[in-house]
């Protein structure tokens, strides 16, 4: 049975693809689900229309994600921590510290957009990268100090 996927569903295809599948997958799964529709005439339009919208939604979150990078790129925040010697700290600065951080400066940032490749075990200042849209990553600096 050829159906028009509504959305992306994992292994078969994405959001517009006409794709063949078993009737009994089609009927059972996709079609309660509401994950795809049966490739006819109007059918095609309707999706044509979704395509076009959900088109402009992201246009419209690339363009916000734009406005907060440049935001973000003029702050810069202070993450004071206990430190040994060597300037070794005794825990580690992670992305929920750099969250509360940014969030006492008046910016809140979900700790999973920020990309940190390890926990921050040393004083010094370091450049983090968030995530603020698939192709839109803010530079910001984090300045860890020794209280």
């Amino acid at each position: 049975m050829k159906v028009i996927l509504i959305e992306d569903v994992k292994n078969i295809g994405s959001m517009g693809d006409i794709v063949d599948v078993k009737d009994g997958y089609a009927r059972n799964f996709l079609f309660p689900k509401k994950l795809a529709r049966e490739a006819i005439k109007s059918n095609l339009k309707i999706i044509a229309d979704i395509k076009k919208k959900k088109l402009i939604a992201q246009a419209k979150e690339k363009k916000e994600a734009d406005a907060v990078k440049e935001k973000i790129s003029a702050l810069s925040c202070t993450i004071p921590v206990e430190a040994g010697e060597d300037d070794k700290l005794f825990g580690s600065v992670t992305s929920q510290d750099i969250s509360r951080a940014f969030e006492a400066e008046g910016l809140i940032i979900e700790k999973r957009k920020i990309i940190l490749e390890e926990p921050i075990k040393k004083l010094g200042v370091y450049n983090i990268s968030i995530k603020l849209h698939p192709e839109v990553i803010a530079e910001v600096k984090v300045w860890v100090v020794k209280k």
